[in-house]
């Protein structure tokens, strides 16, 4: 069995990493120096917390504004009747429509990142459930996605909110920017997680809540956060 092999780029950039606890801005720093990709890459962050989502007041899913943005372009789709649709589209949506949006969705055509969706037409998204389900995209009261405030619910997703659930393991993943972003863009996207997390903390959450937090580039080594400089701002 052949060994795996890591470019000299990735262990040049993995051994700047010491292995202890950083604060919140040094790791942030550190991120940033160690983004060393031909592109710019998405700064993450991977919580991992002492949930068990297979129990229903353990689990967790929210949306949260980030504040300087995603640095991503989001295409946001809704799907309304009547007088929402031009309320839709002056506000920015970049496809809007009813019966038909159906129809394109149930042969395969998904060319947007976000869908919206007013509450009278849930019943008719019913039966995408399947489709939209797996990647993510089923509109849903819990992630702000129904909901009869669509000019300012497809301006906040276009300005950066971010929907998160914890997975099967407890963990949250999430995107907090780009690694061109200012450090300060950075520690604002990061707090704003952090609020969050903790405000949006399920009934049944038990002993520690927070239990690792780690942050990296798209194709960096992963930054130990010590928790407790997250609070202390």
């Amino acid at each position: 069995m052949s060994k795996r092999r890591t470019s000299r780029r990735f262990q040049n950039i993995y051994s700047l990493v010491e292995d202890r606890l950083y604060h919140y801005q040094e790791a942030i720093a550190l991120l940033k120096k160690t983004a060393s990709a031909q592109f710019i890459e998405t700064a993450e962050v991977h919580i991992s917390l002492g949930l068990d989502p297979k129990y229903a007041d353990q689990q967790l899913r929210s949306t949260v504004i980030l504040p300087k943005g995603t640095g991503k372009s989001i295409s946001v789709a809704v799907i309304t009747k009547g007088d929402k649709i031009s309320e839709a589209l002056d506000a920015g949506a970049d496809i809007v429509g009813s019966e038909e949006i159906l129809e394109e969705i149930l042969q395969g055509n998904i060319n947007f990142d976000k869908l919206i969706a007013t509450p009278d037409v849930m019943p008719l998204i019913a039966k995408l459930g399947r489709v939209l389900g797996p990647r993510g995209l089923m509109p849903s009261p819990k992630s702000g996605t129904v909901t009869i405030n669509i000019a300012s619910t497809v301006q906040e997703f276009k300005s950066g909110k971010v929907e998160y659930r914890v997975d099967k393991t407890g963990i949250v993943h999430m995107p907090f920017g780009k690694s061109n972003f200012s450090d300060q863009d950075l520690f604002d996207n990061l707090l704003a997680i952090q609020d969050s997390i903790d405000r949006s903390k399920p009934s049944g959450a038990k002993g520690k809540y927070w239990k690792t937090c780690y942050i990296c580039s798209t194709m960096g080594p992963s930054i130990p956060i010590d928790i407790t400089t997250l609070r202390v701002v």
